[in-house]
């Protein structure tokens, strides 16, 4: 499983179902069983990519599981005006819910503050987490917070993007401060295309269908994390990937047809 991903190429780039699609198929074909879609909540078409989600799948339990058998937990990262990034996965309704909430509050100067934030998502059936807690930068905010709100957390990312660029140091601090705080730490790839899916991944004892299952295994400690040995390699080959698809975005160019040419679709 993978609890950080995306499913747009960039948040101020149209949603498109067929790279959507795409995506899918490469993290199933990456040997991956689940996804948490944690969109970002100030997303283009944040709506419509989740609404697409729930007409292509089925669902079961809290997920929906896709034609190819990959299991999706919707779920969104959003702004917390301290600086960060702060992850929910739940039912898509309450997802979707939470993100029309947020409507006020999704350009920079307004984002609301940490505890503003998580008052509101107690209020509905979800998981909380935060987001690459010590990506240097306005991220690094999150650890600074203090320890009464941060308890409020259920979840730290250990961060497959910032694993790969130094693996040492943010193992050592995402597990420092998930004992601190007595939560767990599970991985994400943060992935906006398909090369870093696999690079890192949560490996659960059983199939689960709902974030309650998810939650109590989590905190019973019935997982371990892997980690790809290239996995540095990933992540810089679908950074150099985004960058070109958004050059060929810019200049007028569907960097879509680009990725699935020749595909069957």
């Amino acid at each position: 499983m993978d609890f950080h991903t995306h499913g747009k190429l960039a948040k101020k780039l149209p949603f498109s179902t067929v790279y959507t699609d795409w995506l899918f198929r490469e993290a199933k074909d990456a040997g991956l069983d689940a996804l948490c879609l944690t969109e970002h909540f100030n997303t283009l078409q944040f709506e419509d990519l989740y609404r697409y989600i729930l007409s292509a799948g089925e669902r079961v339990g809290d997920s929906i599981v896709l034609e190819n058998g990959l299991r999706v937990f919707p779920g969104m990262e959003t702004d917390i005006c301290e600086g960060g990034h702060i992850l929910c996965v739940g039912p898509a309704e309450a997802i979707l819910e939470l993100n029309r909430c947020l409507d006020p509050y999704k350009e920079k100067d307004k984002f609301l503050p940490f505890s503003k934030l998580m008052d509101l998502f107690e209020e509905y059936p979800v998981i909380v987490g935060a987001g690459h807690p010590f990506r240097k930068g306005e991220h690094m905010y999150i650890p600074q917070l203090p320890k009464e709100q941060l308890g409020r957390l259920h979840f730290i990312d250990l961060n497959g993007k910032d694993v790969a660029l130094d693996k040492e140091r943010t193992e050592r601090l995402t597990c420092q401060m998930a004992r601190n705080l007595g939560i767990p730490a599970v991985a994400g790839s943060d992935t906006h295309q398909a090369v870093q899916y696999g690079c890192i991944r949560t490996r659960f004892e059983r199939d689960m269908s709902r974030i309650e299952e998810i939650y109590d295994a989590m905190k019973k400690g019935q997982y371990t994390i892997d980690v790809l040995p290239e996995a540095a390699f990933h992540v810089r080959t679908a950074g150099l990937l985004k960058r070109s698809l958004k050059e060929i975005y810019a200049l007028g160019g569907d960097y879509v047809s680009v990725l699935v040419a020749g595909e069957s679709i």
